[in-house]
């Protein structure tokens, strides 16, 4: 057995032996400040690592004084018109050889969501980890989305938005601003960035653990995901243009193939991904509009010119006066702009955990004390609540032409959110 495949063994093993925390661990990666990347990958800091050492000390968690936890978790329904299906895609880059991994070329896990039909015919997705059932027997929630529900036509042409989560995250780590997403006509493209992402389990039951080596940069990182992004837009053209990019040949959603579009292509992510939506965009001019949801921002990126519209959405307390990476690139944004901050948020409540914490701390392993200090004191659907609408706006207005007046300014109908000028 060769050194590398000795490592991810390892690994593997460890992911396996960790029963109890190794979920928690998994739901809980990459997304610890808004700095958690650091200059150093591979190291987790703050909040994450706080989450982490819980997480992997289960007989502490079972100690914690805390109320029984109910039995399954759920997400906030989505608010759009549409109901939403999703299908995953197994996608292989023979021309990329996988950068974490010699001799092996570049494979991906992605998941699309769009709008749907006849989805009561379909079975509901569950969350893309390898195990559903957290310490107490509590289960995680399943989706909005239908694996393999038709597209609904109504749609239309759908633009395109692409996901990227937090370092050591997985495509699954926002669904409740994807699902809404697609639920409002978006096709949305969730990836998980194999062996950065902490599981990634591919057809057959395959898992392909985090193999970042310690003291991993995060510019390399991003340049990476940026590499990967640019892969998965031309994999959707190639939808739009009648062909099944899945390795196994997966039949695709009734319908997608008309419905897919990669005209109007828009990008987010969470964390160390959104620190990689600049990068992208930069690597990509097919991406028309980007949002960074609390992300520090690493490499050349920050110092480039961008002439395409961008959005900053920040927790309570980080912004350009605190992340000198943010007022950099802000300098060189020569696009529309937004700078948003919503009031009471930690740097976790830009993902599912916003929601799904608060529901079953103790199976999570944390205290009420914790969890202010990764949620902050935002009620946690009203932060989806917010979150969503105001993505969705952004969105609308740069990839369907459609101008909403709350992106002009303070609105009291959100007064947690401040626009930083």
């Amino acid at each position: 057995m060769g050194k590398h495949a000795r490592r991810r063994q390892r690994r593997l093993g460890a992911r396996v032996a960790g029963t109890t925390g190794a979920l928690a661990v998994a739901l809980s990666a990459g997304v610890g400040s808004a700095a958690a990347a650091g200059k150093s990958a591979g190291t987790p800091m703050t909040a994450a690592a706080a989450l982490d050492d819980v997480a992997q000390a289960p007989h502490q968690a079972a100690a914690l004084d805390v109320p029984p936890a109910p039995g399954q978790l759920t997400l906030p329904a989505p608010t759009g018109r549409y109901r939403v299906g999703t299908v995953d895609l197994h996608l292989r880059d023979s021309s990329r050889m996988d950068p974490w991994m010699p001799g092996q070329q570049r494979e991906l896990m992605v998941s699309l969501w769009y709008p749907a039909t006849h989805t009561g015919r379909y079975p509901a997705a569950q969350l893309p980890v390898s195990q559903q059932v957290l310490p107490g027997g509590v289960t995680l929630p399943t989706t909005a989305g239908h694996t393999g529900a038709p597209v609904d036509r109504r749609a239309g042409k759908l633009p395109v938005v692409l996901y990227s989560p937090g370092l050591h995250g997985h495509r699954g780590q926002s669904t409740a601003l994807v699902q809404d997403l697609a639920s409002r006509g978006y096709l949305v493209v969730t990836i998980d960035h194999t062996h950065d992402s902490g599981d990634v389990v591919f057809p057959g039951g395959r898992h392909e653990v985090n193999l970042m080596p310690p003291g991993s940069k995060s510019r390399h990182t991003i340049a990476i995901r940026a590499a990967d992004t640019h892969f998965v837009i031309d994999q959707l053209g190639k939808i739009a243009r009648g062909h099944n990019p899945d390795v196994e040949h997966k039949p695709l959603p009734h319908g997608l193939t008309q419905a897919a579009s990669t005209k109007h292509i828009g990008m987010f992510g969470a964390s160390l991904g959104g620190g990689s939506v600049a990068a992208a965009m930069h690597a990509d001019s097919r991406i028309d509009a980007g949002v960074n949801l609390d992300g520090q921002l690493f490499g050349s990126s920050v110092d480039k010119p961008l002439d395409r519209p961008f959005m900053l959405f920040s927790s309570e307390h980080h912004n350009r006066n605190s992340d000198r990476s943010w007022a950099r690139f802000w300098d060189h944004l020569h696009g529309e702009r937004l700078d948003l901050k919503l009031r009471g948020s930690g740097h976790n409540s830009f993902v599912d955990h916003q929601v799904l914490f608060p529901q079953a701390p103790g199976a999570f392993g944390l205290t009420p004390p914790q969890l202010a200090q990764i949620l902050g004191t935002i009620d946690p659907n009203r932060s989806i609540e917010v979150q969503r609408t105001y993505l969705a706006a952004f969105f609308d207005k740069h990839l369907r032409h459609r101008h909403s007046h709350l992106l002009d300014g303070p609105s009291h109908h959100y007064p947690e959110i401040d626009f930083i000028r």
